[in-house]
């Protein structure tokens, strides 16, 4: 399905009904990294997962993106579907996405899945590590790009034991435009340091992380748990960055455990 959110086409896909949960992905993927959690949830919860602008089968518009424009789309689309509060979760860049959805519109959420990311902006480094992919996309394409990138998201047991997932999320990468890749990479380098907000946050919030991820490691992930107030952690043996695909039948358990937690609570709030 696709709707008009703020001027640009945004493709998004439903299962289910009840509690509804939005699934926010990492760059440069596309709604089709949450396959297992799509099919995998019970029908009692509402799956939501759409694509950023400039991924997957969304709009890519003029490719000058910054993350509060991911949250504009993403709130636009909670309107849209007439959601007035939702749990978010987000990967990665997803996560980036509902850290700052949450300081901006505390009001739309329920509870909030961070997994494999991290609140603090990029340093003058992974600046200058942006702007070098950057000249890559530009000079030697996307395919080249996304057969490079895969190689650092995954764990090597993951690589060899399961081509599959690793060959989709490179088709995925390769099947988006240049302009969409170098405006999430734009986004990144951009994005608001959102540390100072984690003790603000009154929702209960899951933090997953894969205990092989290399680029927002767990040590990275218990230091936004010391931050939040109601918090649970879990860290995902056999997995590093892509945790959900990597390891799905662990984080899923999780998930749906902290899932069920916040759903009982909305329900004993309607009984009383």
């Amino acid at each position: 399905m696709k709707a008009n959110i703020n001027g640009i086409g945004i493709h998004y896909v439903e299962h289910g009904h009840g509690l509804p949960v939005v699934f926010v992905h990492g760059f440069p993927f596309s709604l089709r990294m949450w396959e297992p959690q799509l099919i995998g949830l019970p029908d009692y919860i509402r799956r939501i997962a759409l694509d950023i602008r400039g991924f997957g089968q969304s709009d890519i518009g003029d490719g000058q993106y910054m993350v509060e424009f991911f949250v504009d789309d993403l709130i636009g689309l909670l309107d849209h579907l007439g959601i007035g509060k939702a749990v978010i979760c987000g990967l990665s860049m997803g996560g980036y996405v509902v850290l700052r959805a949450i300081e901006r519109h505390p009001e739309r959420f329920l509870g909030a899945v961070l997994c494999d990311t991290k609140s603090t902006a990029d340093d003058n480094v992974a600046k200058q590590s942006r702007v070098q992919a950057i000249r890559d996309v530009r000079e030697q394409g996307v395919p080249h790009f996304a057969e490079n990138f895969v190689k650092k998201v995954f764990a090597p047991s993951t690589i060899h034991a399961n081509p599959s997932i690793v060959q989709m999320i490179q088709e995925s990468i390769s099947l988006t435009s240049a302009r969409g890749v170098v405006g999430g990479l734009l986004a990144l380098a951009s994005r608001r340091d959102t540390t100072t907000a984690l003790a603000a946050i009154r929702v209960p919030v899951l933090i997953m992380v894969g205990e092989h991820d290399a680029i927002t490691p767990v040590s990275v992930a218990r230091d936004m748990q010391n931050q939040i107030s109601n918090v649970v952690l879990h860290v995902v043996p056999d997995a590093a960055h892509l945790s959900n695909l990597e390891n799905p039948t662990f984080f899923n358990e999780k998930l749906l455990d902290f899932l069920n937690s916040i759903r009982q609570e909305a329900l004993n709030e309607t009984a009383h």
